[in-house]
């Protein structure tokens, strides 16, 4: 890439850019064409997500892994526009050849022996590419069928090497054949449409987690010793805290025998401390109504992204109608992000569960921006890969309707309130030592 940036950007100066001066202009096709075109290339982007599945070898992965994969995509983002920028400048871009634009540019250009050093490159980018495709894949299966939503073949790894060498050997074969058997634009499309799901549902998933993470998460039944002692000593306070009530009260009355009623009131009155009691419920009603609202414009935000991004791409559509929908999508949107902007997030939005997590920044504007987008570039994509990808969905909902939902840790849990669940693995933790 820095031979094509430098001698690429050398001989367009020397040629005046050519690129840049068609009839035509630079931006023929408007801005549906070049989100369809970024929708079509955003596989370029996928190995920089795999990088958060070797989280378990890195010494300190809350703070090595986002500034790795930060300024990995900043320095390739900066490569690929650069050369972007330098091959169309060179020639214009109906003139480039869509199987080898990088080498054409600089054959028009009398420059035949670059074609050797960019198939090199190119040669030694797929290499790195493969690896970078095949490294999370196996670790994510092994993962899932950890969690009994695949075959325990998955999971197996190999006691020399500790890695998932059946499963990687499988996903290899199944990546063979499907570059064997299916064009390159087919699988680049199908490729970023998964990309981008998952970063969707990821975005969303954001958004809940730090307004209405669930009150309860499932903890394995081997844990079952710590949890019945952590819910045991719960359960004794709360039995100490009646019968001391009830001895504070019978201590009370039979010093004032004469008044017994009126004491007796007081003394109940003190302990149970119903206005603490009432404002207690208060708090519990006012943290019900956040969530309320808080769910209630997570869904608008969702829709509103759908109805404004369909409605802009639908240029089948009349003028009128596309406004008004692309009107309602956008106050459906802005509403929802106002609403998530002005009321709290969830006390216990940077502990959930018991190992923390990473922090994102500027919510709910990043999650939603990152929606939004990501949306917009899928509503671009074809209906053809729309159609294989919904085959692929179908075969893995059926994987899970057949196996999965049978076999899945889930069945055999314990749900717990997430204010105890770091207190029950310390617990556990001290038993095992």
């Amino acid at each position: 890439m820095l031979f094509v940036i430098i001698v690429g950007g050398y001989i367009g100066f020397q040629t005046g850019w050519v690129g840049y001066t068609v009839a035509s202009g630079y931006f023929p096709y408007g801005v549906n064409g070049m989100l369809a075109g970024s929708a079509t290339v955003f596989f370029a982007y996928i190995g920089f997500d795999s990088v958060a599945s070797t989280a378990e070898e890195v010494k300190n992965p809350q703070r090595d892994l986002p500034w790795g994969i930060g300024t990995a995509l900043s320095i390739c983002c900066l490569l690929y526009m650069m050369v972007s920028v330098v091959i169309v400048g060179l020639v214009p871009y109906f003139a480039l050849d869509p199987d080898t634009p990088i080498s054409s540019a600089f054959a028009r250009h009398g420059i035949q022996w670059a074609m050797y050093i960019v198939t090199t490159g190119a040669v030694l980018a797929l290499c790195s590419t493969l690896m970078g495709s095949l490294l999370p894949q196996p670790r994510i299966l092994m993962a899932m069928a950890r969690d009994g939503l695949l075959p325990p073949f998955f999971s197996e790894v190999n006691k020399s090497t500790q890695v998932p060498v059946k499963s990687t050997i499988l996903t290899g074969i199944c990546a063979a054949a499907l570059a064997f058997f299916m064009d390159v634009s087919q699988l680049a499309g199908m490729v970023s449409v998964g990309t981008l799901l998952a970063f969707t549902i990821v975005a969303i998933s954001i958004l809940i987690l730090r307004y209405v993470p669930p009150d309860e998460v499932p903890l394995p039944s081997s844990l079952q010793e710590s949890i019945e002692s952590v819910s045991f000593r719960y359960g004794a306070q709360e039995s100490n805290g009646e019968k001391a009530k009830e001895i504070v009260g019978t201590q009370n009355i039979s010093q004032h025998p004469h008044d017994g009623t009126s004491h007796t009131n007081k003394v109940e009155a003190c302990v149970e401390h119903p206005l603490i009691a009432k404002e207690i419920n208060q708090e519990k009603m006012n943290e019900q109504t956040r969530r309320n609202k808080a769910a209630w414009s997570i869904a608008c935000v969702c829709i509103g992204v759908l109805i404004l991004t369909s409605s802009a791409s639908a240029t089948f559509l009349p003028v009128f109608v596309r406004y008004l929908a692309c009107f309602v999508g956008g106050l459906l949107l802005l509403g929802g992000l106002v609403v998530l902007s002005w009321i709290d997030q969830d006390d216990g939005r940077h502990s959930f569960g018991h190992a923390g997590g990473f922090i994102c920044p500027f919510v709910p504007f990043l999650p939603i921006c990152c929606i939004l987008i990501n949306a917009y570039l899928l509503i671009n994509l074809g209906a053809g890969t729309w159609i294989r990808v919904s085959i692929w969905l179908v075969i893995g909902v059926f994987v899970y309707l057949f196996y999965g939902r049978t076999h899945s840790s889930l069945t055999d849990v314990v749900y717990v309130p997430v204010v105890h669940a770091d207190e029950i693995y310390r617990t556990s933790l001290e038993y095992v030592a």
